[in-house]
């Protein structure tokens, strides 16, 4: 199951058992005469059911759905201004679901700062209105399920950003991965061609990575590997990204970044991975393909295809070396 399709569900669940709840509340409360509290339950049924219905329309968008954020503080200030005017016993408990509910369909810090509003004059009203000992036992009922609802909110999060980042990231470099490639590439192509800034690409190889394995074995290769990937990490710049494919390969692409600033960029790393010491593997060499976004690179298979053609076209020339090859240039 998707994060999208996951949180849809858990969306309309929420809204429709809150949905529930309240309606509950209006028909007790109808039963028993009080009107003002009926009519509030009613509308805040009304509110509930209408998120509900926002999550099934907006149900591929779930994770930028802005419409929920509107829903929810028109319930709590309902709830808000319900408590401040009525003089209502137990009204206070119906805050329970609204803080559960924020906190399960808005964005952590956006839930804590929404049900924060609603908390404050929720038991300031009931420490100035009920006994002391009522008083203590609602508070602590209130943050304790805040408390909860927030941590398990929290630890979701975290596993689910988890779960992203070992989806993109190659475990045994720590870069970006060959899926994740595409798809950024694709979208710096996109952007490259609506503002009309420079895209450029690298390809790099490890000169003889099987020689490496064979003399020091698989985990002296994945070693270098990795101190490779944090020293490339240390030349590039904020905005570029690093990707790690094919076991000895890497991939970078540079928004931004003319041919001028390519071959720099290449060069520099070239000097620096050849020049440094690699624990347990003394000195290496690498071979650089660069290439720049050309007028008719508008997918990525052109772009990689001509770095790694370009990085081929280095290798032949000989260990340590870098190639550019232009592509067709943009018209302006």
């Amino acid at each position: 199951m998707t994060e999208t399709r996951l949180r849809t569900w858990t969306h309309a669940f929420g809204y429709g058992l809150a949905a529930l709840f309240t309606a509950a509340l209006a028909l007790q409360n109808l039963r028993y005469g009080f009107y003002q509290l009926f009519y509030l339950a009613l509308a805040m049924t009304a509110l509930l059911v209408a998120g509900l219905v926002y999550t099934w329309l907006c149900r591929r968008q779930q994770l930028s759905a802005p419409g929920h954020l509107v829903i929810l503080a028109g319930l709590n200030s309902g709830l808000v201004a319900a408590v401040l005017t009525m003089d209502a016993p137990g009204i206070s408990h119906w805050a329970m679901p609204l803080l559960s509910l924020n906190l399960l369909i808005l964005p952590l810090r956006h839930g804590l700062m929404l049900s924060a509003m609603l908390l404050v004059p929720v038991l300031a009203v009931t420490w100035l209105s009920t006994s002391i000992d009522t008083a203590l036992m609602t508070t602590a009922g209130l943050i304790a399920l805040l408390a909860v609802t927030a941590l398990y909110i929290w630890h979701y999060d975290h596993m689910a950003q988890s779960a992203q980042d070992l989806a993109i990231t190659d475990p045994a470099t720590g870069a970006h991965n060959a899926r994740f490639l595409d798809e950024t590439l694709q979208k710096e192509i996109s952007r490259a061609i609506a503002t009309g800034h420079p895209l450029s690409v690298v390809s790099l190889n490890i000169d003889h990575a099987d020689e490496i394995r064979d003399l020091h074995g698989k985990a002296g290769l994945q070693t270098l590997l990795r101190d490779v990937t944090g020293t490339l990490f240390e030349i590039i710049r904020a905005g570029d990204s690093l990707y790690s494919i094919n076991g000895s390969e890497f991939f970078l692409i540079l928004p931004f970044t003319p041919e001028e600033g390519v071959r720099v960029i290449a060069e520099r790393i070239r000097r620096t991975l050849s020049e440094h010491d690699w624990a347990q593997v003394g000195k290496i060499s690498v071979s650089l393909g660069c290439t720049t976004r050309g007028n008719g690179d508008t997918s990525t298979h052109s772009l990689r295809d001509r770095a790694v053609t370009a990085m081929l076209e280095a290798r032949k020339r000989g260990a340590d070396s870098a190639w550019f090859s232009p592509g067709e240039p943009v018209k302006a």
